[in-house]
C-alpha cells in the first residue's frame, strides 16, 4: 500500500510539473511543497532490505542540458528524488551525470524526467555505463550470489554480484560483478587472466571478461533514429511479406538459408563444446580421485616413516640404556675388586708386620718356646737357686731372669710385667697397621 502511495504522487507531481511548470522551475504553491515533504519522507522506504546506497546502479547520465545551467540548478532538478551522492557537469558538452541514493530512486527519475523539456530542449535520461563491471563465466552449480561476491572482494569494494538463472531458477554458469571503482575491477580482470582463479573444490576456473552492456529498456526510439539517405531510403517500403516467386522472396530465402546454417553450425559447435566439457569433467573426476589416492598413500608412506624413525630411536635409546647399565655393572664389579685387592693387601701387610714386630721384640716360635720353657712353668728359669741344672746363665750381676735378678720382686709379679708391655707393643703395632691401610 505504501508503494501505491508513493507511485500516486509520483504520478501527480510528474502530471503537475508536465501541464504547467517546465522542469527547473518552482511552483509557489502550499499544496505542492506539502506534497513534496511527504514523498521526501517515504523516500527510503523504496530501498530493498540490504541494499547498498549510491552505488553505480544509481547513477544517471543526463544529456542535452542547456549550456548554461548551473550546478544547483542541476540538484534542483533532482531535489525530490533525495539527496545526491555525486554531480558531475560538462557544460561544453552539455551533458551531467548524477548518483542517486537507490535504483527504485534513479528509475523513478528516469521515468519522469527523460524527454521533459527545458529551455527549449528535451533532456534525455539514461542509466549511466557502469565501467567498473565484468562478466563472469564457467561457474560451478553450486556457486551463490554470495559466494561470488566473497571471491571477488578480495580485489576491492564490490557493490553487486549475481550469478544468473534460468526460468527455473538453474544457475546458467554465468554472472556479473560490479565493482566500486575501475582500478579494483582492471586488477581483478588482469588477475583472473594471468592466473587461475577457483571458487569451488573442483579445478574450474573462473573466466572473466569485461561485461558488455547493451540497453535492452529504452531500445533506439524513434526520435533518436538517424535521419540520414539511407534511412529514406529503407522507410520508403512499409512492412509486409515477400510474394512467392519474386526477387524479395529469392533473396529472402537464401538470408534464412543462411541463418539456419548458421543456426546449426552454432548448435553443432555447442554440442561438441558440451561433449569436450562433460569428457574433460570425467577425466577431471578420475583423475581427482587419483591423485586423492597418491595424497593417502603418500601421507601413509610418510606415517610408516615416521613410525620407522621413531622405533629406530626407542631402539637406540634402550641400546643406550644397556650400555650404560652394562658400564655401571662392570664399573661396579671393578670396585668390589678393587676393594677385595685393596683387603687382601692390608691384610698381608698387616701380617708383615705383625711378624716383623714379633721378630723385633724377640718374639718365638710357641712350639720354640714350649720346649724352652722349664719346669717352674717360666721361660729362661732354671734352678731359682742357681742350680747345677741351670740352662743359661744368669744376666747382669744377680745372675739370671726372675727371682734371681730382682730379690725383693715376687716371680709372679715380674711375669704379669713383662708380658703386659709385650701386649702393649702388639697393640701399637696393630694400630698402626690399620691406620696406614685406613690412608691407602
Amino acid at each position: 500500500m505504501l508503494e501505491i502511495e508513493i507511485l500516486g504522487m509520483l504520478w501527480l507531481l510528474a502530471i503537475t510539473n508536465r501541464n504547467n511548470y517546465d522542469v527547473g522551475k518552482v511552483a509557489d504553491t502550499g499544496w505542492k511543497e506539502r506534497l513534496l515533504e511527504g514523498f521526501k519522507a517515504n523516500l527510503s522506504l523504496l530501498r530493498r532490505p540490504g541494499e547498498k546506497t549510491y552505488t553505480q546502479r544509481c547513477r544517471l547520465f543526463v544529456g542535452n542540458l542547456p549550456a548554461d545551467i548551473t550546478e544547483d540548478e542541476f540538484k534542483r532538478l533532482f531535489a525530490k528524488y533525495g539527496e545526491p551522492g555525486e554531480v558531475f557537469i560538462n557544460k561544453g558538452k552539455g551533458f551531467g551525470f548524477i548518483k542517486l541514493e537507490s535504483r527504485a530512486l534513479a528509475e523513478i527519475a528516469k521515468a519522469e524526467l527523460d524527454d521533459t523539456p527545458m529551455r527549449g530542449r528535451q533532456l534525455r535520461v539514461r542509466f549511466a555505463t557502469h565501467a567498473a563491471a565484468l562478466s563472469v563465466r564457467n561457474l560451478s552449480p553450486y556457486v551463490s550470489n554470495e559466494l561470488l561476491e566473497e571471491a571477488f572482494s578480495q580485489f576491492g569494494p564490490i557493490e553487486r554480484a549475481v550469478v544468473i538463472v534460468d526460468d527455473r531458477g538453474r544457475s546458467t554458469g554465468k554472472g556479473i560483478v560490479e565493482f566500486a571503482s575501475k582500478p579494483a575491477a582492471r586488477k581483478a580482470f588482469e588477475r583472473c587472466s594471468e592466473g587461475v582463479f577457483l571458487l569451488t573444490t573442483t579445478p574450474r576456473p573462473v573466466i572473466v571478461e569485461p561485461l558488455e552492456q547493451l540497453d535492452d529498456e529504452d531500445g533506439l526510439p524513434e526520435k533518436l533514429a538517424q535521419k540520414n539517405p539511407m534511412y529514406q531510403k529503407e522507410r520508403e517500403t512499409p512492412p509486409r511479406f515477400a510474394q512467392h516467386g519474386t526477387f524479395e522472396y529469392e533473396y529472402s530465402q537464401r538470408w534464412k538459408s543462411l541463418d539456419e546454417m548458421e543456426k546449426q553450425q552454432r548448435e553443432q559447435v555447442e554440442k561438441n563444446m558440451k561433449d569436450a566439457k562433460d569428457k574433460l569433467e570425467s577425466e577431471m573426476e578420475d583423475a581427482y580421485h587419483e591423485h586423492q589416492a597418491n595424497l593417502l598413500r603418500q601421507d601413509l608412506m610418510r606415517r610408516q616413516e615416521e613410525l620407522r624413525r621413531m622405533e629406530e630411536l626407542h631402539n637406540q635409546e634402550m641400546q643406550k640404556r644397556k650400555e650404560m647399565q652394562l658400564r655401571q655393572e662392570e664399573e661396579r664389579r671393578r670396585r668390589e675388586e678393587e676393594m677385595m685387592i685393596r683387603q687382601r693387601e692390608m691384610e698381608e701387610q698387616m701380617r708383615r708386620q705383625r711378624e716383623e714386630s714379633y721378630s723385633r721384640m724377640g718374639y718365638m716360635d710357641p712350639r720354640e718356646r714350649d720346649m724352652r720353657m722349664g719346669g717352674g712353668g717360666a721361660m729362661n728359669m732354671g734352678d731359682p737357686y742357681g742350680s747345677g741344672g741351670q740352662k743359661f746363665p744368669p744376666l747382669g750381676g744377680g745372675g739370671g731372669i726372675g727371682y734371681e735378678a730382682n730379690p725383693g720382686v715376687p716371680p709372679a709379679t715380674m711375669s704379669g710385667s713383662m708380658m703386659g708391655s709385650d701386649m702393649d707393643q702388639v697393640n701399637c703395632v696393630l694400630k698402626t697397621s690399620e691406620e696406614e691401610g685406613k690412608e691407602e
